[in-house]
């Protein structure tokens, strides 16, 4: 087990070395849609990367709608492993919807042996749901 620091140093070390092997201005929080966001995720358990939308429940039901009508498109021609969620609770208990792509097996933050298939895993696949966005970004915003 590691203490809470030992934790949090190896996070930030992860973090590092992802931004010095993959330097590259990813689009992540600036869409300029309010409340939707793309996010890197690695933990204990798992590597995804997510589209969310965490707005209030009117916005996110708008937005959700117009993401599920491309949803045979982004898993056709992008993703075809993403997985949608309507109601997806985050660890604070914050209700958001999500659509995701992740590593199907367990991977650690903690084991620096998955660190390097990670990094690749991310760096391809958040192009993908950029390009995705890019392209149906107007029909998101509708």
């Amino acid at each position: 087990m590691f203490s809470k620091e030992e934790s949090r140093l190896m996070r930030q070390e992860f973090w590092t070395s992802f931004g010095k092997s993959f330097p590259r201005k990813w689009l992540l929080y600036n869409t300029k849609l309010k409340g939707l966001s793309f996010k890197f995720h690695f933990d204990n358990t798992s590597a995804l990367v997510a589209l969310d939308l965490e707005d209030d429940l009117e916005y996110r039901i708008n937005h959700w709608e117009k993401l599920e009508s491309l949803k045979s498109i982004l898993k056709d021609d992008f993703l075809p492993d993403a997985i949608y969620t309507e109601q997806y609770i985050l660890n604070n208990e914050k209700e958001i919807s999500r659509v995701h792509v992740q590593i199907p097996y367990k991977v650690s933050i903690h084991n620096k042996n998955n660190w390097q298939e990670v990094m690749v895993f991310f760096n391809e696949n958040m192009p993908k749901f950029e390009a995705f966005f890019e392209e149906y970004k107007d029909v998101i915003e509708g």
